[in-house]
């Protein structure tokens, strides 16, 4: 896999456990105990994601999920405690990605990290193809009437809310990204974040499908013997 997290927590324990366990996964993991060291290890090696808790000696969490932001698009996810609603709030205003609630499953922090690493790599992929500009302070993609937000992983149309499975929400992030642009079923068997051998072309339609009932059905384009074109002209 090859991704490098930091964890940034005071707590050594908490350090050794999140290190132990993602590195079972397949993880690069890096420790900090406070902010001094945390740039110390994000200026010397190239870091992915951030798992960042908000009470840390000296500079707080919310301060350097602020700075980090100002740097760069690195996956940032806040670690927050129970009763800490306002930081939370706070602290997704100043760039953060996610956060997870101590005390925490591993399991559900496993998720929400794959899940930000997908999303984000998809968001690069699209910047590097001259696709689509996303600002990586909002994460928000519009067009047409709807309004895709990536973090939180919700579509609106109008202020409405339609709601998507997870299926649903990768291959129209895929789209939206590459609009004007026709799609194998083949490439956006690729964009989905849990490839497996159930996903075929089959499957592929089946989505597409569904996401024509949701959305405008003109929305999607088929292109016989090549793939679909999502139609809609998408705001920078």
């Amino acid at each position: 896999m090859g991704y490098r997290v930091l964890v940034v927590d005071d707590e050594a324990v908490i350090r050794a456990r999140l290190k132990g366990y993602f590195e079972k996964e397949g993880y690069q993991v890096v420790e900090a105990q406070d902010g001094e060291q945390m740039w110390y290890e994000f200026e010397r090696q190239h870091i992915d994601l951030v798992m960042l808790d908000i009470n840390l000696p000296g500079t707080d969490g919310l301060s350097l999920a602020r700075e980090l932001r100002s740097r760069g698009d690195v996956g940032i996810i806040l670690v927050t405690g129970r009763d800490e609603t306002i930081d939370k709030i706070v602290g997704l205003e100043m760039g953060a990605d996610d956060y997870v609630t101590k005390p925490f499953e591993l399991r559900e922090l496993l998720v929400r990290v794959k899940n930000l690493l997908w999303r984000i790599s998809l968001v690069q992929r699209a910047k590097d193809e001259g696709a689509v500009k996303v600002d990586p302070n909002d994460n928000i993609i519009a067009f047409n009437d709807y309004t895709l937000e990536l973090n939180s992983r919700q579509l609106s149309c109008n202020g409405e809310l339609i709601k998507l499975t997870k299926a649903e929400f990768e291959l129209l992030t895929a789209f939206s990204l590459h609009p004007q642009q026709v799609l194998s079923r083949d490439r956006l068997m690729q964009q989905t974040s849990h490839r497996n051998q159930d996903v075929n072309d089959r499957t592929i339609d089946v989505i597409i499908r569904r996401l024509r009932n949701k959305l405008s059905a003109e929305l999607f384009v088929t292109v016989h013997g090549e793939g679909y074109l999502f139609a809609a002209k998408v705001k920078d």
